[in-house]
């Protein structure tokens, strides 16, 4: 039976609907909409009444939050419903089902969701179609029916065998092309007809799914066609590129490189010559090339270490650019699952995107495309979802705007990631060595994703374009995260590859020659896929290890300790042949030697564009340039949007996204401790980009060299030294076909990052191209991002914004020569110089000058700190306006002579020049409103009036018995993350950590992890509850997963022996704040069912994600996690949440204050409660943080103080040591 509950925020906490509404009356312009309300429908089977009713309560809804009702009478609205298509993965339903197994032990029922809007209102037949076609994206979704189904149960048909094609090997030309078309393979003539040869010489036709393998497996995506192509010829219309060619060409035959001139070649040459002479000593060389890696040493309580430092850059412009929320997720989750495969932990992430105008009216829009707003804010939140569930500190984002990528989306995730080097074993695998697949099930999610993100497409072909794309589950992909951070697994591992494009066909094919793959033995989510399906799927959160024989046993069990499902799905093999079997036959069996031809040998010819005038125009009087360089697209503010990316997670963010006491001046370069997982370092990694598009559009070349200069100089501006520097690089083109001239834009540009890498001495050891980036008539700007990496000490690290009022300010810039680029010598000195006056602690802060010259730089090393800058009178007005890469603004702390003197500092929060005085105040107000319509964060408050709370404790609780080293309890549910932090924080303080990952892969797993927790709490004498997304905070709400757990019996049981026979202490903090509350362990110190009457905590106020610094007030120090502080003490914290809105009724806030359960209170700059969204980020009524149990033993707040050690946060002033874990240890000395 079938039962179905109707789910609908309260009125007053409907802030999706008040979004919804504003969007489609400000960005629809449907102005006759008077209300809209939004309800979630979920429907059940396999599951008994009593069950489903206690889980409508708990599992469904909350009480305190939701209406919930089994009909539902919309009146006269206009109402439509919307649920996902058929595979593609439905995490509140997945995380629905999760949960109620969590609470029944036995199989997992079926759920299956729909939202429902009904929209209020004089509203046309015409305005319910646009209203349909904002909400719906038919890539992934579609409207749904009302009617509740008679079953859940899909009755699939199972296939039993593959199509042969019969008679492909005697296919006409025509009857190829025909072919190419009709199957919609990327290949083309020459590719199917060198397939045709080779099944001629096979005396055989291929089966359909050898044709779909072959064509996934020579896509661009895969092998890098374009990129592989033969240049013939090169027609040279301008003398830089020529000479940069013909030094290339030297270096090749210095280096002894025999291959054919292409543009792989030229991206990689450059590295073989710097090697040869003795340079790039670092790099790690392997025949297992899974991201870009460095040696590097680690300083770990004083000791070195060896470790490896990976970093890499992937793209998902195509599935972005269709289905913004998954095409980003999956961007982050596969620039991740790169360097994890080389048995790296990923700690740090770097987003950069491309887009056109999303201020532009959606009348705009391009016929068969999604408005730019609407893909912009879907993908942030596509993107920042997965990041912020799987635990990654995102410590730059940014968005570049130009009209050319309209045509296409621009993408792009970055990482960085490290792991000890005896962790890494790299061995080729040899015959009879077992493939084992671990993670995810298989799906139809991405079939095909990689043959479709190597075309070019137009309006009819974005239409079939569904099954190309990916879902994912972050919480799938942080369990395989952990199982890769344990040694043991890791040395386990000879070889790895993770699930990206092409799925089993490609990432178990590229582990050796000779593979046996059985198909019967890969997971599946569902029944009915057919054997092509399950091998070119590319389902996510996957990876496939080579293990030898002996070790498969050991590594599936720590593969289940860490809630993984893994399956043996293949063999390796002598002979160098790839089959793959389904159902006892050989579906695919085609030879290594053909496949890794990468199909038949393009060639063109190539003819360079002519070099533009790409200097900056100037013109202009001063307030204006300046007014409207604060409100430039892509030089204002996008802190709305970067700010729903947790950059704290790790607590290893030496610098904050933005700096200053009022945290806006962005960072230039991602700064963080390298994740040692015992002992303390101050080793860290530097991570930094570069790229003008508008530099770009008019010559490549220059693009290209000067993004490579502006990506080394932001990593200087931060304190780096110019030492150790490595690239990789990001290529985006528009679709090359076989025009010459098109070519010549790769091409050049190429030659241009070449050249630069050549004199400064470093080299690109990896990158990502992407050469699709065409729509009809429309291209992509020519886009070669450089990042920059490079590693360094603490100590050195410095921050952009302005210290101090009254300093000198300089600007230092290299000298440049006859083409407007940098002298090398100039510019090396310049880096030499900074890093000297750095190291000497004579530089307060430093900024490296880009798209907006030195204007931007004043402007935005002022807002951090509100101080202001006044120009001295002989700088020329063009000088502070025009383009100055390679060139610095410093603040300096004394008189040292270098540069040239811009000014200075000032305490009046103006920027003066001659006789113009720009207000601070309104310059800032231009450049944060800009995109505020598009990313809010300055969303009005109510200005309400909030007490300050005070309660002093006297004297604190004792426990039953005193320990020295207390034993904390960490648990470990799908979705948490911030165990890790919470386990080195309480070991910092004293107690022994131990982490318990709960297993819910089967029933009677669910029932053993619930049997050993409870005997673990018994043993333990606090429990601390992480941050996290337990459950990825479906259904619809947080903390539920850990709720439905802890309400077990046999937990509870022993929760409540610890708190009340045996004093002990319970913690947590975010997610884990959010499982107290919903528990009642806060505020009334016991498990109970809550209702309607108890606090909760719910969304926020500003509908998004909120990740930053902010500060707290201690309220009360009546708990013993907070007796190492005063009443009135005022901490820094970083928060990153969702849901960390506190609510509760008038009498409920005037008890906790009467019994000093109030802990926390968010708190302004001058020490205020408030509700200004700077400070509160959450709009939590009284401005409450944290609370406590009624005698204080039960702690739960917002904000993570677990993320805080020395060195960290450096560009965001404030006392962050709260201290509340050392005073958890000394409660029980």
């Amino acid at each position: 039976m079938v039962y179905r509950i109707y789910v609908e925020k309260k009125k007053e906490l409907a802030n999706e609907a008040k979004s919804l509404m504003g969007d489609i009356k400000a960005f629809l312009g449907v102005k006759g909409v008077t209300d809209l309300r939004i309800v979630n429908c979920y429907d059940v089977e396999n599951i008994d009444r009593e069950l489903f009713d206690y889980c409508s309560k708990t599992v469904f809804s909350e009480p305190q939050l939701d209406n919930i009702c089994d009909s539902v009478d919309f009146g006269n609205a206009v109402v439509f419903a919307v649920e996902f298509l058929p595979g593609q993965f439905d995490q509140r339903a997945d995380s629905a089902a999760q949960c109620i197994q969590i609470i029944s032990q036995k199989d997992k029922p079926i759920v299956k969701t729909m939202k429902i809007y009904a929209v209020y209102g004089d509203i046309s037949e015409k305005d319910t179609e646009k209203i349909k076609k904002y909400v719906i994206n038919p890539v992934e979704a579609r409207e749904a029916s009302l009617e509740k189904p008679e079953t859940l149960s899909v009755k699939y048909d199972i296939p039993t065998e593959v199509a042969v094609l019969h008679g492909f090997t005697q296919l006409d030309e025509n009857g190829l092309k025909a072919f190419i078309a009709e199957n919609g393979l990327a290949m083309d003539f020459g590719d199917i007809a060198f397939v045709q040869n080779y099944f001629k010489n096979e005396k055989r036709d291929p089966s359909i799914t050898e044709i779909k393998v072959i064509d996934t497996y020579w896509s661009d995506h895969c092998r890098h066609t374009t990129f592989l192509t033969t240049i013939d010829s090169v027609d040279f219309e301008d003398e830089l590129v020529k000479a940069a060619y013909d030094e290339y060409m030297a270096d090749r035959e210095a280096v002894g490189d025999k291959k054919k001139v292409c543009l792989m070649d030229i991206a990689t040459v450059a590295v073989k010559a710097l090697s040869r002479e003795g340079k790039l000593d670092k790099l790690d060389k392997s025949e297992e090339i899974n991201a870009c890696s460095i040696n590097m040493d680690v300083s770990v309580d004083g000791k070195t270490e060896k470790w490896l430092l990976m970093f890499k850059n992937e793209t998902h412009n195509h599935p972005t650019e269709i289905e913004p929320f998954g095409g980003a997720a999956t961007c982050i989750g596969g620039a991740i699952r790169d360097p994890l495969s080389g048995r790296s932990y990923v700690y740090g992430a770097m987003r950069i995107t491309g887009a056109g105008d999303p201020l532009k009216p959606v009348e705009e829009t391009i016929e068969g495309k999604l408005p730019q707003r609407k893909i912009v804010t879907t993908a942030a939140a596509g993107y920042s979802s997965y990041g912020n569930q799987i635990g990654l500190a995102t410590g730059i984002v940014d968005e570049i705007y130009h009209p050319g990528y309209v045509a296409k989306r621009m993408e792009v995730g970055a990482v960085i990631a490290a792991a000890p080097v005896e962790n890494v074993r790299r061995e080729r695998p040899s015959d009879g060595d077992i493939v084992i697949l671990l993670g995810g099930r298989t799906g139809r999610d991405g079939c095909g994703g990689a043959t479709g993100s190597s075309k070019a497409h137009d309006v009819k072909s974005l239409e079939s374009c569904g099954a190309e794309v990916q879902k994912g589950n972050a919480p799938e992909e942080r369990k395989l995260q952990r199982l890769f951070r344990e040694s043991e697994a890791a040395k386990m591992i000879k070889r790895c590859n993770d699930f990206g494009a092409g799925g089993v066909s490609v990432a178990i094919g590229e582990l050796a020659d000779g593979l046996e793959i059985n198909l019967n033995a890969v997971l599946k989510k569902y029944d009915g896929l057919d054997g092509t399906e399950l091998a070119i799927s590319e389902s996510q959160e996957r990876m496939a290890v080579v293990v030898a024989p002996e070790n498969v046993d050991k590594f599936l069990k720590l593969a289940e300790r860490e809630n993984l499902e893994a399956s043996i799905v293949a063999e390796v093999k002598a002979e160098p042949r790839l089959i793959i079997r389904w159902n006892g036959k050989d579906i695919v069996n085609i030879s290594r030697e053909f496949l890794d031809t990468n199909g038949a040998e393009k060639h063109t010819t190539v003819k360079t564009p002519s070099l533009a005038d790409w200097k900056k125009d100037t013109a202009g009087d001063f307030p204006g340039l300046y007014k409207k360089l604060a409100g430039d697209l892509n030089i204002c503010s996008k802190r709305g949007l970067s700010e729903r990316f947790d950059s704290t997670i790790g607590a290893g963010g030496v610098l904050m996204p933005f700096g200053g006491k009022y945290q806006m001046t962005p960072v230039q370069a991602m700064v963080q401790k390298i994740p040692v997982l015992k002992g303390e370092t101050s080793t860290c990694s530097f991570m930094s980009w570069g790229f003008n598009p508008y530099i770009s559009e008019k010559s490549p070349y220059h693009g290209a060299y000067l993004a490579v200069v502006e990506s080394v100089s932001k990593l200087i501006a931060c304190g780096a030294e110019f030492k150790d520097v490595y690239l990789s690089f990001q290529e985006y083109f528009e679709r090359l076909g076989e025009d010459p001239e098109k070519w010549g834009m790769p091409f050049a540009a190429l030659l241009g990052a070449y050249k630069a890498q050549k004199e400064l001495g470093i080299g690109a050891i990896g990158g990502k191209d992407s050469m699709s980036g065409t729509f009809e008539h429309i291209h992509v700007p020519p886009t070669l991002i450089s990042f920059a990496v490079t590693t360094g000490d603490v100590k050195n690290v410095i921050s952009g914004e302005f210290k101090e009022a009254g300093r000198k300010v300089v600007l230092v810039r290299p000298e440049t020569d006859e083409n407007g680029l940098p002298v090398t010598q100039s510019l090396v000195k310049i880096y030499d110089d900074i890093y000297r006056l750095v190291s000497e602690g004579r530089v307060n802060s430093a900024y490296a000058l880009g798209m907006g010259g030195v204007a931007e730089a004043i402007l935005k090393m002022a807002m951090g700190n509100m101080i202001g800058f006044r120009f001295e009178s002989v700088i020329p007005k063009n000088l502070i306006f025009e383009y100055n890469y390679g060139g610095f603004v410093l603040e300096l702390k004394d008189d040292t002579e270098i540069g040239v003197t811009l000014g200075y500092t000032t305490a009046d929060e103006v920027i003066d020049y001659k006789c113009d005085t720009l207000l601070l105040k309104e310059l800032v107000k231009d450049y944060e409103d800009k995109l505020e319509s598009v990313y809010p964060c300055n969303i009005p408050s109510g200005n309400r009036e909030i007490p300050k709370f005070e309660y002093r404790a006297s004297s604190y609780p004792a426990p039953a018995a005193k320990i020295a080293r207390p034993k904390v309890l960490i648990p470990v549910f799908p979705g948490t993350n911030c165990e890790y932090d919470s386990a080195r924080a309480v070991e910092r303080a004293g107690a022994e950590a131990e982490i318990f990952v709960i297993n819910n892969l089967t029933p009677q797993s669910i029932s053993e992890s619930i049997k050993d927790f409870a005997a673990k709490v018994r043993q333990s004498q606090i429990i601390f509850i992480p941050g996290g997304f337990s459950g990825g905070d479906e259904p619809d709400g947080s903390g539920k997963f850990i709720t439905a757990f802890f309400r077990n019996g046999a937990v509870k049981e022993e929760v409540t022996k610890l708190l009340e026979d045996r004093d002990g202490l319970m913690c947590g903090i975010c997610n884990g704040f959010q499982a107290l509350i919903k528990l009642g362990l806060v505020p009334y110190g016991k498990i109970i069912d809550t209702d309607e009457n108890c606090p909760t905590l719910t969304f926020n106020t500003i509908g998004r994600h909120q990740s930053k610094i902010v500060r707290t007030r201690i309220a009360s120090n009546k708990s013993p996690w907070l007796m190492n502080t005063n009443v009135g003490d005022v901490y820094n914290v970083p928060i990153s949440h969702g849901e960390g809105r506190f609510i509760a009724s008038d009498g409920v806030i005037a008890e906790l204050v009467k019994n000093g359960q109030i802990a926390t209170q968010y708190v302004d700059i001058n020490g205020e409660p408030t509700d200004d969204i700077r400070y509160n980020p959450n709009d939590s009524v009284c401005a409450i943080e944290g609370i406590t149990s009624p005698d204080g033993r039960v702690i739960g707040k917002m904000g993570h103080s677990e993320r805080w050690n020395e060195g960290l946060y450096k560009n965001v002033p404030g006392n962050y040591d709260i201290g509340m874990f050392k005073s958890a240890v000394e409660y029980y000395r």
